[in-house]
């Protein structure tokens, strides 16, 4: 196969590969099952668009292959039970392109309050029964369309590991029964909590990875990204989902800006904001806005895009409002109370009231066990010692820093921080 045809397929698989999946996993109500049948149908499509040539509309040829070996699937089951009433019923709906036997589930899909295969899927891979690492792992390859390589190399996990996690995943959705549906009323709201945490920290790996010799992991930001819009589209009136969808776009802006030609990190102040893609931004102004009007008692994605707001609106560092931003994470830190929030906190009280003010609420939390192996703590207080000319000990805290992270990059930096103090 050349390459380039390989390449067109796959990129064709990554966009239809969600809503495919979720609609066979609707016909047979099981999401391994599903997902088997949409591979099937993507080897169908290796095999025949080499030779016969792209169809007009590759999306729908998938589908329509995938819900074909769904409905042979289940004709399987049937004969299996020995359910000859249902095999004849399964004819009459291929004709139709009706699924048999599942007319209470289509009732059902009716009446849900979304309606939708995608957000089924969504808080099928998000389901609070799994550990967050297989929710995460279960969220790239469902709804991402990312291999199994992919991920463990988005994660540097070795591939086994992230093949069985998605394995036992899978079998752990079906020993619990997981129902292929959407919650409604007041599980709604805490199963769509699962589904922004899956997604965010998803972001956050690709924003600024934990690990490896890359500052930034761009794919799996963007791919973050892309679920973020997903679920705002299919939650539009979920204030949250905006403004996860915001946060993400406004963060998103920057990605251009925060490298070097070497791939070495530019902290957000050093920043050519001539780079922030512009689009993004207008795209996550109106998501908040979007929050905002959906609900008053802000919640911590919709005030994290706020705060994100106020930097893309500023165009030098120095216009900044760091007053508003210190006033916002105060109020998160009551919405969402947690050492990462107050430190946060703090460096923008030292951008508003001054190094000194900064210093004095980072150096209530040195004694936070949470905190203790958190590089930021030191490398934040480092560059609040270093603003008050406390170059000393201001070195030896970037040096710490550069102790406890993992990322390659990251450690360059602070290392070359605290030699710039140093000289």
């Amino acid at each position: 196969m050349h390459p380039a045809t390989h390449d067109t397929i796959a990129a064709i698989w990554r966009l239809d590969a969600a809503k495919v999946v979720a609609v066979v996993a609707r016909m047979v109500r099981d999401v391994a099952v599903a997902e088997d049948l949409a591979q099937e149908a993507l080897l169908e499509a290796l095999d025949h668009w080499p030779r016969e040539g792209l169809p007009d509309k590759p999306g729908a040829w998938l589908m329509a292959t995938a819900k074909r070996k769904g409905l042979d699937w289940l004709r399987q089951q049937a004969l299996h039970a020995g359910k000859h009433d249902e095999i004849a019923a399964d004819l009459e709906a291929q004709q139709a392109h009706v699924v048999p036997d599942f007319t209470d589930a289509l009732d059902a899909a009716r009446q849900d309050e979304i309606g939708d295969d995608l957000l089924r899927l969504v808080f099928t891979a998000c389901h609070p029964v799994l550990p967050m690492d297989a929710r995460v792992a279960l969220t790239l390859r469902l709804l991402g369309g990312l291999t199994t390589h992919e991920i463990a190399r988005a994660y540097l996990v070795p591939e086994p590991t992230i093949a069985q996690r998605l394995v036992r995943a899978k079998q752990k959705l079906r020993d619990a029964k997981v129902a292929f549906e959407s919650p409604r009323g007041e599980q709604l709201h805490a199963r769509l909590a699962s589904v922004h945490e899956v997604i965010y920290l998803v972001f956050n790996e690709g924003y600024t990875a934990t690990a490896g010799g890359d500052w930034m992991r761009p794919a799996l930001a963007q791919e973050a990204l892309r679920l973020a819009r997903m679920v705002a589209e299919l939650a539009p009136e979920d204030a949250e989902s905006q403004g996860l969808a915001a946060l993400l776009e406004l963060q998103s802006s920057r990605t251009a800006a925060r490298t070097d030609a070497q791939g070495r990190p530019i902290l957000l102040a050093d920043q050519d904001r001539g780079r922030w893609d512009r689009l993004l931004i207008r795209r996550g102004l109106v998501a908040l806005e979007r929050a905002e009007r959906l609900s008053t008692a802000r919640g911590p994605y919709t005030l994290q895009a706020a705060i994100a707001a106020c930097h893309a609106q500023a165009a030098q560092a120095a216009e900044t409002d760091w007053d508003r931003i210190a006033t916002l994470y105060a109020e998160l830190a009551i919405v969402q109370p947690s050492p990462v929030v107050e430190l946060n906190r703090a460096v923008a009280v030292g951008m508003a009231d001054g190094p000194a003010a900064g210093l004095e609420i980072v150096d209530g939390l040195l004694g936070d066990k949470l905190l203790q192996r958190y590089q930021w703590l030191h490398a934040v207080r480092g560059d609040l010692l270093a603003r008050l000319g406390r170059n000393g000990e201001a070195r030896d805290a970037f040096l710490a820093a550069a102790e406890l992270a993992g990322n390659e990059r990251e450690q360059a930096l602070l290392r070359e921080r605290a030699a710039a103090l140093s000289a």
